[in-house]
């Protein structure tokens, strides 16, 4: 199967043509180099992508039919990102959710105004 259908039919994208666009923009890896949208994937093989703010793994279990609800994603893919990846995320969520500076910090810099715009956006670098 494509490696963009298979993206879009696992749910990890919403649209086909946004799987298309991250495969053709270099954010899918397989085996650490980028991979086209066109490329065959075979069970076993293990795609890395950035998502927001962390880089996630998963491994191909299975190709479906076509697009799936979520229940019967487990069965087609499974996530393997490192937990230092997931607790990254989970701290910036704390922090984000926290929402406010503490008195007396300033406005936040460019950066951080650039980091909480990302997170919030849901955006993948």
């Amino acid at each position: 199967m494509r490696s963009d259908k298979w993206l879009w039919c696992v749910r990890l994208y919403k649209t086909r043509t946004q799987a298309t666009d991250a495969c053709s923009g270099g954010k899918v890896k397989l085996g650490g180099d980028n991979i086209k949208p066109a490329k065959e994937l075979k069970v076993g093989d293990v795609l890395e992508m950035k998502r927001g703010p962390i880089h996630r793994s998963y491994k191909v279990l299975a190709f479906p039919k076509a697009r799936l609800s979520a229940k019967e994603v487990p069965l087609f893919c499974e996530d393997i990102t490192p937990e230092t990846e997931v607790l990254k995320l989970e701290n910036l969520k704390l922090v984000m959710v926290q929402g406010k500076r503490d008195r007396g910090t300033g406005r936040p810099t460019k950066k951080e105004r650039r980091e909480m715009d990302d997170f919030q956006s849901g955006e993948e670098d």
